[in-house]
This record gives structure tokens, C-alpha cells and sequence, in this order.
């Protein structure tokens, strides 16, 4: 049954950043920082795959996903859920199931055999698309599949994340310019919160996440990464 009573945002997000505490999906290492694959340098690293392996925590984020998806975009503005692969797939199966819909996922690129098909399922020509990704942090990777999904024939005009990274402002640019409203519950700002509260850490790395969240590029050049992100 679809909910028509929704909790607030900030308890959403709350919610979400202590269950990614709890399965140790979040980390931070200020001394010894993570390289990501932009070459970038960062105190914090998350894993929200882990999710799918923790049935009562992933029903509730799922739970809380179509409450956002409902309270912010409507409830009959769609007419499937989208899952990128790899990621994407298995809460795209989820989120359909909340919503009563089909679910359709998009490959990174065509298969190169067979019917050489990108999109997977049926989607109808003019179908509205929801494409759902465990975490975004510029919308790079989702724009991959929305753009697919238009080349097909779909309609995004929305995405939802359950994770925001939510520190790059190329990220809103990219989607205010995209057409593509985003949805998502939590950020590294709420992961942050429950840290403190919870005192999961010594001052002195939470003060050093603080820094990166507020300049992510400016942390990474001074811990030895790149200080820049390329445009493409």
C-alpha cells in the first residue's frame, strides 16, 4: 500500500544517515584520506550497495524514497522507475514495487550483441521515466542514463538519489540545466550530524570532514589530490 501520511524531510534524512552508520556504510579517514576515481582526495567514503544486504533498513529507505517521490513530484507523474546499471538496478526494482510500476534499467552502454539494446524492459515511446541511483555527487553517472532514456523515446524530468553528496555546485547546475529535478533523502552533511551527536569520532577528524564537505576541491589539493575536476 502507497502512504499518504509522509515523515519530515529532516527526520527522513536523519533516519538514513544513522542506518548507514549502523551497517558501516560511511567512513572517515582524515590521515589517511580514500583517492576516488576522479582523482580526487577525500575524508569520507560510502558504500550504499550495502544497503540491498539489510532487508529492514532497506525496506524503511525504500519506504522513505517514495515518500519523496510522492510528497515532492506527485503521485501520478510517472509511468516507470529506471535503475542505471549496476547500482541502480536492484532499488529501481524496489522503488517500483512501492510505487506500483514498471521497472525498466539502462546499461551503461549498448550491449553490443543480439538486439544491441540499451534499455532493458518495456518502456512505451513517450513513457515519463523516474531514474533512481543509490548515490549521486555531480550527476555525471545519472545523466549517462537519462540521456539513453531520451534517446529512446522517455521523459525524465525527475531523478531521485538516496544519497546526495550535495557539495559540488556543478552538480545543481548540471541538473537545473539538464531539465531533471532531483530528489534524494540524505547528504554527507546529515552523515556528518549523527556523527557528532553520536561522537563517533575524535574532534579533530570531524572538524577535517567539515572542511572538505564546505571545499571539496580545495581539501583534496592540500592532502594530495587534484584540486580541479575536468568538464567533460
Amino acid at each position: 500500500m502507497i502512504q499518504t501520511t509522509f515523515p519530515e524531510p529532516a527526520v527522513m534524512a536523519e533516519l538514513v544517515a544513522r542506518m548507514l552508520w549502523e551497517i558501516k556504510a560511511v567512513h572517515f579517514s582524515a590521515d589517511k584520506p580514500y583517492t576516488l576515481s576522479s582523482g580526487m582526495k577525500s575524508p569520507v567514503y560510502i558504500d550504499c550497495r550495502k544497503l540491498i544486504s539489510y532487508p529492514r533498513i532497506r525496506s524503511t529507505v525504500m519506504d522513505f524514497a517514495a515518500a519523496t517521490v510522492l510528497r515532492d513530484a506527485g503521485f501520478e507523474q510517472f509511468d516507470a522507475i529506471a535503475g542505471g546499471e549496476t547500482a541502480g538496478i536492484p532499488f529501481a526494482a524496489f522503488l517500483a514495487e512501492r510505487l506500483g510500476l514498471p521497472m525498466i534499467y539502462c546499461r551503461k552502454a549498448p550491449k553490443g550483441h543480439g538486439r544491441n539494446a540499451q534499455i532493458e524492459g518495456h518502456m512505451p515511446e513517450g513513457a515519463r521515466v523516474l531514474v533512481i541511483e543509490d548515490l549521486t555527487t555531480a550527476g555525471g553517472s545519472m545523466f549517462k542514463f537519462i540521456d539513453a532514456i531520451r534517446a529512446a523515446g522517455g521523459i525524465v524530468d525527475n531523478g531521485i538519489a538516496l544519497f546526495f553528496y550535495d557539495i559540488f555546485p556543478e552538480a545543481n547546475a548540471r541538473f537545473e540545466n539538464g531539465k531533471v529535478r532531483l530528489h534524494h533523502i540524505a547528504t554527507w552533511r546529515n552523515v556528518l550530524a549523527v556523527a557528532r551527536a553520536q561522537k563517533l569520532f575524535d574532534e579533530t577528524t570531524l572538524n577535517e570532514v567539515e572542511a572538505f564537505l564546505d571545499a571539496p576541491l580545495d581539501w583534496s589539493g592540500r592532502n594530495g589530490g587534484v584540486s580541479s575536476l575536468p568538464t567533460a
